[in-house]
């Protein structure tokens, strides 16, 4: 069960965003939090089309809670060298979900995009029954492989496809469901905007893969599907799309969002956006949910974000020795086990003041 303070601030995000739970998920990043039960125990807050999929598809809502967790081990990955590395084991982790900055942009772009992810490929998998590999369209014939001349060789598409408009459209039914716009409502246009871009990370890289036909070697024939980037792939360009957002601001209409600043081309659907600047996340801060780092471990040679001079703020660091506990001396005992002795290492490691 989880501690009182925990369950009070998922309640409270639910309160807060009635048609986003994406605020619950991540509370305090726990597998309970994220259990499709759990979520759906709230239904009188859910939005309509939330509420819906939980009376009616509870097997999509559980696929739902793999891709929220998927999100969280991305992001967690992606910033695991910042000075806020996307940590949801604590209370501030919701204050940083109420501001319009671009770690949040991230949070709800990786989570659109873990949840299309996690509904596609449970399709592919047959483990719903409502969906499964894609149905074959008309499409123009893949590209030949490397090297290789198209001409003479006979292709089909064939095999199982993974149906990612599909999971586009469950993803979108859940993560957008409908929130009252209003001229000043900036803050549904910027995530619904970033829950966008997320899918389209995953919808628009799909890879094509194929399988040679033939006799000794030879590619008379080519069978070939549609296949989903590596979740990794899709993490790394959100992080580069992170890396360049913009800075927005409500368009007049009160529908539509503006770049702040003069000569800045609009963004597209598959940028990310926010409206506020981030705190610097270098010492804790109540107000904002800034973690701070001190107490983080630093690299003394790394010149980039996790070296010790960026991570630590300038504060400076000291170095401790950490008692590891690890598997060593291995060996295998026929049959079949593995016996391992426990072995125990110091490593000095440099941690920020």
């Amino acid at each position: 069960m989880l501690p009182p303070s925990s369950t009070q601030l998922g309640l409270f995000f639910i309160l807060l965003c009635p048609a986003n739970i994406i605020g619950l998920w991540w509370a305090v990043g726990s597998p309970l939090v994220m259990d499709p039960n759990s979520i759906c125990r709230k239904t009188k807050r859910l939005a309509g089309k939330q509420a819906e999929l939980c009376q009616t598809e509870p097997e999509i809502v559980n696929e739902v809670a793999k891709g929220a967790k998927l999100g969280v081990r991305e992001c967690q990955h992606q910033f695991r060298s910042r000075r806020w590395n996307c940590t949801s084991h604590n209370k501030s982790f919701g204050k940083i979900l109420q501001q319009d900055i671009r770690e949040t942009a991230f949070v709800y772009a990786i989570t659109a995009a873990g949840v299309i992810h996690a509904v596609t490929q449970a399709c592919s998998m047959g483990e719903l029954l409502q969906c499964g590999c894609e149905v074959i369209r008309s499409r123009a014939p893949p590209l030949p492989f490397p090297g290789q001349s198209s001409e003479g060789t006979a292709w089909e598409w064939g095999g199982c496809g993974d149906d990612v408009e599909y999971g586009y459209e469950k993803s979108k039914q859940f993560m957008d469901a409908k929130r009252k716009k209003g001229q000043s409502d900036i803050r549904t246009l910027v995530d619904l905007h970033n829950n966008e871009a997320g899918r389209l990370a995953v919808k628009n890289h799909m890879r094509t893969e194929c399988k040679c036909h033939g006799l000794s070697g030879s590619c008379t024939l080519r069978t070939c599907w549609k296949k989903m980037p590596h979740f990794r792939e899709v993490g790394d360009r959100l992080l580069e799309k992170f890396n360049g957002a913009f800075k927005v601001m409500a368009g007049n209409d009160g529908k539509s969002v503006v770049p702040v600043g003069h000569n800045i081309k609009p963004p597209d659907k598959r940028d990310l956006i926010y409206s506020a600047e981030s705190p610097d996340f270098c010492t804790a801060n109540r107000k904002t949910g800034a973690p701070g780092t001190r107490g983080r471990v630093c690299n003394t040679t790394a010149m980039d974000m996790g070296g010790c001079d960026l991570l630590c703020c300038g504060r400076g660091y000291r170095e401790e020795t950490v008692v590891l506990e690890e598997n060593c001396l291995c060996r295998f005992h026929w049959c079949c086990v593995v016996q391992c002795k426990k072995c125990v290492t110091k490593k000095v490691v440099s941690v920020c003041l």
